[in-house]
């Protein structure tokens, strides 16, 4: 089964669709003895073809944004703690510090 025929969706398949359409109008015998069949193949072909185009877009898409995101913390975390988290390091050895000291 073929997802919703959306024209604006699926546009590279917009002929494919008229075909199937136009065969299935002509006569039900046609459609019952399969002879739309082969166009009904070329637009699953089609339709699958332009999904899974669709998909890796989006999917790339979505890596770009989530590389500049990180990129946008790591440049925030070294605006707040310095290159290599510098100052961060030194908050934690003067923490250890004092506990050591309170432990004592």
């Amino acid at each position: 089964m073929h997802p919703q025929l959306d024209k604006t969706r699926f546009e590279p398949c917009e002929k494919l669709m008229d075909a199937l359409e136009e065969c299935h109008n002509q006569e039900f015998l046609k459609q019952s003895l399969g002879l739309c069949n082969f166009e009904k193949d070329e637009l699953a072909k089609c339709l699958h073809y332009t999904r899974v185009n669709d998909s890796k877009e989006r999917i790339k898409i979505a890596r770009e944004r989530s590389k500049l995101k990180e990129e946008t913390q790591k440049q925030r975390h070294e605006e707040l703690y310095g290159k290599d988290g510098y100052l961060k390091k030194m908050i934690e050895q003067e923490a250890a510090k004092k506990l050591a000291k309170e432990g004592k």
